[in-house]
Formats: C-alpha cells, structure tokens, sequence
C-alpha cells in the first residue's frame, strides 16, 4: 500500500489485540505503533511530545493512521510541529465538548482548527457517543479534509462491529493514492 513509514496512533487506552488499528499493524510488521506513557490519563502535551518522537524516528515523512483521542493527538501535533508528514487518516473523532469524552483527558481543547499540512482523510459515524457526525464534518472542512460518512458505526472501534475493518482500509488505499507520492 505505501513505502513511508506508517504510525498507528491509538486513543485512550490503546487500541486492544481486536481493533482494526492493531490488526492492520499486524499485517504490515514494519509499521509502528505510537507509545504513550499513559494511555488510561492522556494528557495533551505528553501525547503530542510521543508522538513528534515517533514521527522524528522516521526514515521520512510518515502516514498517520489515527483513531479516537489520537486523531486529537494529530491534529494538535499538526499545529506546533514543524516535520512532515505523508497524510493522515482520522477515524472517529471526538468532540472535547461532549458529556462523553473522557473525564481524565486534560489539554485538548481548544480543538486546533488550521488547515492541515498534508493529504488528510476524516471517517465520521452517525451515532459515534464521542463525537457527533456533524462535529467531525465540520473539524473536517476547517481542516482540508476529505469527509467520509460511514453511516450508523458507532465509534469505529471493536464495540460497534469493527474488527479488520476492511471498509477502512478500502478508504485508507483510497488517501494514500491521492497523497503526495513516498520519497524514493
């Protein structure tokens, strides 16, 4: 699928054996996976300072697969760091505002809204309790992201059905032939 570097970028609590994040890892063992000291109390800047380690680690510019909080994490990192990246695939964000986001999540509002600085691709479901639809159209369109509706999905994890998720990756493929080609 591509021949940058790829960091998974997980949420709260990290994305279990399960997860689509974790399984598509699994099928491509050079990928790495961004590590949080503390993944059950994520606090903004401790986030955001991983992953600016992980992505400086890279060979070169990397693609970014991120889910939940992490696409929080990103957006953040996008705004302070000055490295590149490849693109980014955002699936389920959350919205800091609602009654569901996690009590013990600290430094993440307020939401950067600046365009993003590479290929980007938002995947939004109707009923995610985390973050409306219509919250992630809109970080989407201040963001220059593509937006894709799934529909009813819950919040694209495990819980709601999503295991390998191969829609996702259907739509990850899809990014990356439109993102800026890998350096050679």
């Amino acid at each position: 699928m591509t021949e940058s570097p790829v960091l998974i970028v997980p949420g709260i609590g990290d994305s279990g054996p399960r997860h689509w994040q974790t399984l598509w890892q699994a099928r491509h063992p050079g990928w790495q996976r961004v590590e949080q000291r503390d993944w059950d109390r994520p606090r903004c800047d401790a986030w955001v300072q991983a992953l600016d380690a992980a992505v400086a680690a890279c060979a070169g510019p990397p693609l970014l697969i991120a889910h939940s909080l992490g696409c929080l994490t990103v957006v953040h990192w996008a705004g302070r760091a000055p490295r590149r990246v490849r693109a980014m695939f955002l699936a389920a964000v959350p919205d800091p505002r609602s009654p569901h986001f996690p009590a013990g999540a600290e430094g993440f509002e307020p939401l950067p809204l600046d365009r993003l600085p590479c290929a980007s691709l938002v995947v939004a479901s109707r009923n995610d309790p985390f973050g409306s639809s219509g919250h992630a159209r809109r970080c989407a369109k201040a963001w220059g992201s593509e937006f894709i509706d799934i529909g009813e999905a819950g919040h694209i994890n495990v819980a709601s059905g999503h295991g390998a998720w191969p829609e996702g990756w259907a739509l990850l493929s899809r990014l990356t032939q439109r993102a800026a080609p890998a350096p050679s």
